[in-house]
């Protein structure tokens, strides 16, 4: 395990100086952000969709806590790459990864950049009442960084979504090229946060051909669906190529009295 650390780190040291000086005057000023096309989502259909975190209150609060533990481990550990994934599909993985991102782009001073890898079954598109004519894996796989396939929502969250999959995701997220690119993503935005909705693990390889790019990695768990066994598989898998933050419960209708508790509104 301590090997695996190690080799871990040296990515991301590796990583690191690859972006500090791919485009060092991108961090300046506003930088490309409000170049970015910006995209106004479906209210009504966010909420149909259980996108609650786009507004503070009652509904984004459980978001907002999962955003200050995250930020503060991120900051502690000098990361910014984080995968979210679940053991396999129907976990709400997706749902959790773009309310993440609009709680965490509702701090004035962090953006956050949100990258749909689920190649087989992209969907955020369709989550937030888009066409499907955002095209960022197609791109990928003609071995180009398209930005006009990047989109923004307000000043501080930028996606790189995707209408319709890619036929061999694997191949491609595992490419050292594909990993290029979103690298020169990266440094072209310099976003705070990198946020990575990547494929259920136990149904194919897609996540973890990407896994070794990530700084650490989130599991959605769905309550009263996801055994235990499939939950301990899939975190000894990620375990074995980043840090694992957590798991995250997701579809869980019962809660305490403790725990629903809340300040008036």
């Amino acid at each position: 395990m301590e090997r695996i650390q190690s080799a871990l780190a040296k990515a991301r040291s590796a990583r690191d100086r690859k972006l500090q000086s791919t485009n060092p005057a991108s961090a300046a000023g506003g930088g490309p952000w409000p170049d970015l096309a910006e995209i106004r989502p479906d209210l009504k259909l966010l909420a149909r969709n259980r996108i609650v975190a786009l507004n503070p209150g009652h509904a984004a609060a459980s978001f907002d806590v999962m955003r200050t533990n995250l930020l503060r481990t991120l900051r502690a550990n000098s990361w910014t790459r984080v995968a979210i994934t679940s053991p396999t599909p129907g976990c709400g993985k997706s749902t959790v990864a773009l309310n993440l991102a609009f709680s965490i782009a509702r701090l004035t001073d962090k953006k956050v950049l949100l990258v749909e890898l689920d190649l087989r079954r992209p969907s955020l598109l369709s989550v937030l009442g888009q066409p499907n004519d955002q095209q960022f894996a197609a791109r990928l796989a003609e071995g180009r960084l398209d930005m006009a396939q990047v989109k923004r929502i307000g000043p501080n969250l930028a996606l790189a979504l995707s209408g319709s999959g890619v036929s061999s995701p694997a191949e491609l997220l595992s490419a050292p090229r594909t990993a290029d690119l979103i690298d020169e993503l990266e440094a072209v935005l310099r976003p705070d946060v990198v946020l990575f909705d990547m494929s259920p693990m136990l149904v194919s390889d897609d996540a973890l051909a990407y896994l070794d790019q990530v700084d650490c990695a989130l599991m959605v768990a769905a309550a009263e669906e996801t055994t235990v066994a499939e939950v301990e598989k899939c975190g000894a898998d990620l375990a074995k190529r980043t840090q694992v933050l957590g798991v995250v419960l997701n579809k869980c209708r019962y809660m305490e009295d403790e725990e629903s508790r809340a300040y008036a509104e």
